[in-house]
């Protein structure tokens, strides 16, 4: 497994990065009429919000 050592605010960066493309990401999948699109897009935002919470989790650490 892969690690990268993470400043705070390289961390709090990327977790800014992402919750953003995250939030994009929501509204596509509001406007995706493609069941299955939808799914594989609901898929990526489950994954996004599990690295951004194990992001949040590691601020102390500075480990990802």
């Amino acid at each position: 497994m892969a690690q990268i050592t993470l400043t705070n605010d390289e961390t709090l960066k990327l977790k800014a990065i992402l919750e953003s493309y995250l939030s994009d990401l929501r509204m596509e999948v509001a406007d995706t009429d493609r069941r299955e699109y939808r799914e594989e897009l609901k898929a990526e935002e489950a994954f996004l919000k599990g690295l951004i919470g194990r992001l949040t989790g590691q601020q102390g650490s500075h480990l990802f």
